[in-house]
């Protein structure tokens, strides 16, 4: 059995910051809660028995922050390895943009269509089918590697895809919020020949 962690980076904006759509052109670092939610990650990890063999995040710092801290709190020592498809999506025009400008541009029914369907809109540099693709030549990767518990920290974007890999994606997000929660945690596995979804958007 195959089992994959995948984690959303920790808070980018402090409580009293007014937050934005960050996508893969900004690289923000984790503010002080942002660091609270990465080891609350590690020791959800802990607490469950779960050391990854291998750990991957996106090239952007909020999220390479939120896997060594998580790592660390841990107590497992190995590095992290970043990759590009892990990445968060160019959100276009509305990057580093508040919501309420991105609303704006494009209507709260494209925001609802993304959040629940991954619908993107318009104007976003995007491609949902190479997201997907991604994930199932990722997923493919580590299966055949054999390895058991692999690690990705990645963002918002990037996460609400990995659903994908069950080959129902309709019906999961029918049931569930695709979107998952800053710090918030998935555990996929991979039983049967195919993958399932054993817990989403857990908050540590």
């Amino acid at each position: 059995m195959t089992k994959l962690i995948i984690a959303r980076h920790g808070n980018t904006f402090t409580a009293d910051q007014t937050p934005t759509r960050v996508g893969g052109r900004t690289d923000l670092p984790l503010v002080e809660s942002g660091l609270a939610q990465a080891e609350k990650i590690g020791a959800w990890l802990k607490t469950n028995k779960i050391y990854p063999e291998v750990t991957y995040s996106s090239k952007l710092i909020r999220t390479k922050e939120t896997a060594e801290i998580a790592l660390k709190t841990l107590g497992y020592a190995q590095p992290v390895f970043p990759l590009d498809i892990f990445n968060e999506i160019d959100y276009g025009p509305d990057e580093n943009l508040t919501e309420d400008k991105v609303i704006q541009r494009i209507g709260e029914q494209a925001i609802k269509d993304w959040d629940n369907h991954g619908i993107v809109p318009e104007g976003w540099n995007f491609d949902p089918q190479n997201c997907i693709d991604n994930w199932k030549n990722f997923a493919n990767h580590i299966i055949e590697d054999g390895q058991d518990t692999i690690m990705v920290v990645t963002s918002n974007g990037i996460a609400r895809f990995a659903p994908h890999l069950t080959g129902n994606f309709e019906e999961f997000s029918a049931q569930n919020k695709i979107k998952l929660s800053t710090g918030g945690l998935a555990v996929l596995e991979f039983v049967d020949n195919q993958w399932i979804i054993h817990d989403w958007n857990i908050k540590p």
